[in-house]
């Protein structure tokens, strides 16, 4: 096998929540995967510890992979492609951390957290091929939980879709396990690329972890990122 190489996860569930600028009373959602999100999912799977001294040094392990996010669309009974919606969940919360950032254990307050529902998910991580190996090997037994964005968005099916390959039949085969024939193109879904920041359309996501255990402001670095909508597309599968 050659030195880099592909690895395919799914995202699927009845709930996913990815944010990347949501702080406070309200919680919001991106339209697809963050890389903090996935590679949050990653870390556990592997088990770094957030509160670990090491945790810095190996997230940027991880750093080296490049990831493309798309939209796999599930079919209803009719054949017709069914939307994502975003659904809004009312709490309240006591014992907040003010700005200051000294917890008033007596304060209550309401927060507001998006969700997506009906959401289908493919990853392409491409890297050194070893670092995948690892990766895959986490996912197939994880050292701690997994899921799709925050702890109560649980996966309704295995992350892992397929084992290390090639790209092209790392692609094939998430294709076929969510039930589409395998020859379809990347440009005949949703897609968000990660770009150079000079590039043409580029935009920015503040969703690259640097650690999750370091205080709020100094978790992540920018990421540049293009959305591409899909060209055309058959009925999507049921």
């Amino acid at each position: 096998m050659s030195s880099e190489a592909c690895l395919a996860l799914l995202l699927d569930g009845p709930m996913q929540s990815w944010g990347y600028a949501s702080r406070f009373e309200r919680r919001t959602t991106a339209l697809h995967p963050t890389r903090s999100g996935v590679l949050g999912l990653i870390a556990a799977a592997v088990g770094i510890d957030k509160h670990a001294e090491n945790e810095a040094s190996q997230l940027a392990r991880f750093a080296v992979l490049r990831m493309t996010t798309m939209t796999l669309p599930r079919g209803d009974f009719r054949g017709k492609e069914l939307p994502i919606h975003r659904m809004e969940d009312y709490h309240t919360v006591t014992g907040i951390r003010r700005a200051s950032g000294k917890v008033d254990k007596d304060a209550t307050v309401q927060t507001y957290r998006h969700y997506l529902l009906d959401a289908r998910f493919g990853v392409l991580i491409e890297g050194p091929a070893a670092l995948l190996e690892e990766v895959a090997s986490g996912l197939r037994n994880p050292r701690w939980g997994v899921w799709l964005g925050r702890k109560s968005c649980l996966p309704a099916t295995p992350l892992l879709a397929g084992a290390v390959g090639t790209r092209e039949n790392v692609w094939r085969g998430l294709l076929i396990c969510t039930g589409y024939t395998g020859n379809e193109s990347l440009q005949q879904f949703d897609h968000v690329l990660e770009v150079a920041p000079s590039e043409s359309g580029a935009d920015t996501m503040e969703d690259a972890p640097i650690g999750f255990g370091r205080p709020i402001g100094e978790r992540h670095a920018p990421r540049w990122i293009r959305r591409i909508p899909k060209s055309s597309i058959a009925n999507p599968p049921s």
